[in-house]
C-alpha cells in the first residue's frame, strides 16, 4: 500500500514538473520545437536513441521535442511523463488536445483547430510513428481486414494531417503549410497511411487478401520473402525464435525524392524494416510515389508535389536495433534460417541508406530551425 501511494506521489510531482499543456504555458520562444505525435514512453525512447546516436543529428541546445496526443487515446500518457522524469530527459514536453473529434469533422474546422494552429505556429517540423490500423469508414470503405485499436488516436492524426496538408476531402479548405511551405511532416508505416487517407487518399486493408489474393498463412508464404511485409511464419509455427516482421528491399522509382534530394544512386535496392499489413491504394491529393517494393504492388514511400518538406516511407528506419552493432539479439525469419541479428540483416550500403535518410531528416530540421 505505502509503495503505491508513493508512485501516485511520484507521478503527481512529474505531472507538475512536466505539465502536459506545453504550447498553453510561458515556453520559450526562443526555441525551436519538433513535434512527436503519439508519444508514448517506447516512441520516446526511440527518439532518445536516435538523437544519442547522432542519426536524429539536431542542435539540442536549440531544439527541444514536444509530444503531442489526443486526450481520448487509449494510451495512459502518465507513463510518458514518468519515462522522461525517470530517464531525466531534459528538453521533451508533452501537450495535450481534448478538442470534440468525430468522423463527421475530420476534414474541416473543428475542436482541435485552435490548438492545431498554435501547435504549427510553435514548431518546426511533426512526426508521425506506426502503430494499428486507421478505422476503414474514415476513407469511406467497409471493414473487411482492418483492426483498429484506438480510433481516438486515428481521429486525432489523420484530422492534424488534413490540416496541415489539406485535401481531395475538403478541396476548399486553405492546409496551415500555405503558411510555410518549408515545415517538415514525415511519417513511419502508420504515419504514411495516415498522410495518404488525410490528403484523400485510400488503403488496402490486407496486403495478401486484395493484392495477392491470398487468405492464409500458408498461401501468403508462397507470395515469397521478398514481397512479404512481416512474417507470416510465426502464425504456422511455435519457433521462439521466428521475428514478427520482414526484411526485404526496396526499388526507388523515377521520382527524384531519394534520389537528387536525399541523394542515393538511382539503382541502389536497399534492405528495409518492414511490419504492417495494409498499404496506400489510392494516392492522396499532392502526394506521388517515390518507393516501391520488389514486385512492384506496394507503395514503400511518398513525397507532396508542392511542400518538399512533406515525405514519408511505409517502412521503419527507426528502429534502433538496426544501426546496434552490439545487440546480441538474434531472430530469423523462417524456423529452417539461421539467428543472426537485425543489424547484420543489413549489408553495408543498406545501413548507408538509413543513416543518409536520417541525415536528410535532420538537415531539414536544422534548416527549419534557423
Amino acid at each position: 500500500m505505502k509503495k503505491a501511494s508513493l508512485s501516485l506521489i511520484f507521478l503527481l510531482i512529474a505531472a507538475l514538473l512536466y505539465p502536459q499543456d506545453f504550447f498553453r504555458g510561458d515556453f520559450d520562444r526562443s526555441k525551436s520545437y519538433v513535434i512527436l505525435m503519439n508519444p508514448t514512453a517506447g516512441n520516446l525512447e526511440v527518439v532518445d536513441f536516435l538523437v544519442k546516436n547522432g542519426l536524429l543529428n539536431v542542435d539540442q541546445s536549440a531544439i527541444d521535442f514536444v509530444g503531442v496526443y489526443h486526450t481520448s487515446q487509449e494510451y495512459d500518457f502518465s507513463k510518458s511523463l514518468e519515462y522522461i522524469k525517470t530517464n531525466q530527459m531534459e528538453g521533451y514536453y508533452l501537450h495535450g488536445v481534448s478538442g470534440e473529434l468525430s468522423e463527421e469533422n475530420l476534414f474541416r474546422e473543428n475542436g482541435c483547430t485552435d490548438d492545431f494552429r498554435v501547435i504549427f505556429e510553435n514548431s518546426v517540423g511533426v512526426f508521425f510513428f506506426g502503430g494499428a490500423d486507421i478505422p476503414p469508414s474514415v476513407y469511406g470503405e467497409k471493414n473487411l481486414y482492418s483492426s483498429t485499436t484506438d480510433p481516438g488516436r486515428h481521429y486525432f492524426e489523420v484530422s492534424f494531417q488534413f490540416h496541415l496538408l489539406g485535401g481531395s476531402s475538403n478541396p476548399s479548405f486553405t492546409p496551415l503549410l500555405e503558411e510555410d511551405p518549408g515545415y517538415m511532416v514525415t511519417g513511419f508505416c502508420l504515419g504514411m497511411q495516415t498522410m495518404n487517407v488525410a490528403t484523400g487518399g485510400s488503403l488496402y486493408q490486407d496486403i495478401p487478401a486484395q493484392i495477392y489474393d491470398s487468405h492464409d498463412a500458408e498461401s501468403n508464404l508462397k507470395i515469397g520473402r521478398s514481397n512479404l511485409h512481416r512474417n507470416y511464419w510465426q502464425n504456422i509455427s511455435d519457433d521462439k525464435g521466428l521475428m514478427g516482421f520482414n526484411m526485404h528491399r526496396i526499388q526507388f522509382t523515377d521520382n527524384q525524392f531519394f534520389t537528387k534530394t536525399v541523394k542515393l544512386p538511382k539503382k541502389l535496392k536497399p534492405v528495409i524494416f518492414s511490419s504492417h499489413h495494409q498499404s496506400v491504394k489510392d494516392v492522396g491529393a499532392g502526394l506521388e510515389v517515390t518507393a516501391l517494393s520488389p514486385d512492384g504492388k506496394v507503395i514503400e514511400g511518398l513525397v507532396h508535389k508542392k511542400y518538399s518538406h512533406v515525405f514519408s516511407v511505409q517502412f521503419h528506419p527507426e528502429v534502433p536495433n538496426l544501426y546496434e552493432e552490439m545487440n546480441d539479439v538474434k531472430l530469423k525469419f523462417s524456423p529452417d534460417d539461421a539467428l543472426e541479428t537485425i543489424h547484420n540483416m543489413l549489408d553495408r550500403k543498406s545501413l548507408k541508406f538509413h543513416r543518409q535518410y536520417w541525415a536528410h531528416i535532420s538537415s531539414v530540421i536544422e534548416a527549419q530551425s534557423k
